[in-house]
């Protein structure tokens, strides 16, 4: 298992280093902020979280005792970033893979962020997180992460003009049917949140 966790943790890295990368050297090329360009890279919620999924699967690495290994590694903490990891695979999937066709390290990056990392990781929480402690009242504090990043990317995108996901571009659509886009997200967020719960659970008592 540590061989799987191990694998896991690099190709987290590796996918949020080509895609770091990526948005560099665009920038660069066109002479453009790089500080600008890593604000930018930390506005998707999917490199956000697949950051989170990068530092737990590295905490569980470690032997060293810390209040950060701890705090990550602690069941609703890590069940509450593989809801979060496992709707960045299917938002993509639903609603994004068919607006373009990455090529060459952009198409690596992609799958390693919105295919592998899902997968690997809700593998790892069914394996290694110990089940048994969720309860209902976790979700209520789960989507405060999904809420306050939707915040922040309306705040942001009214600032800049730039809105990072289509399905929240004010600009385009309007707000009436960009909150109708957000709650359609956050239900979906909920039942996967209600599954990851059930699961654990029913596993506990198992």
């Amino acid at each position: 298992m540590r061989a799987f966790i191990t694998a896991a943790a690099v190709l987290g890295w590796v996918g949020l280093s080509i895609q770091l990368y990526l948005i560099f050297y665009g920038r660069w090329s066109v002479g453009a902020s790089l500080l600008g360009g890593l604000v930018s890279f930390f506005s998707f919620f999917t490199v956000l979280t697949n950051t989170l999924v990068a530092v737990v699967l590295s905490h569980a690495l470690t032997g060293r005792t810390s209040k950060a290994r701890g705090f990550f590694l602690t069941p609703w903490v890590s069940s509450a970033i593989a809801v979060s990891i496992a709707v960045v695979g299917l938002a993509y999937n639903l609603l994004l893979r068919h607006l373009w066709h990455p090529q060459g390290w952009q198409f690596l990056a992609d799958e390693l962020l919105h295919d592998v990392m899902p997968l690997l990781f809700l593998g790892y929480w069914w394996c290694c997180v110990p089940k048994g402690t969720l309860r209902l009242r976790h979700i209520a504090v789960w989507v405060i992460y999904p809420l306050v990043y939707f915040a922040y990317a309306l705040l942001r995108g009214h600032l800049l003009g730039l809105y990072q996901y289509p399905f929240i571009n004010v600009e385009k659509l309007g707000y009436p049917q960009v909150f109708i886009n957000a709650g359609g997200i956050l239900l979906g967020f909920v039942a996967i949140a209600l599954v990851v719960v059930a699961l654990d659970r029913w596993k506990g008592r198992s």
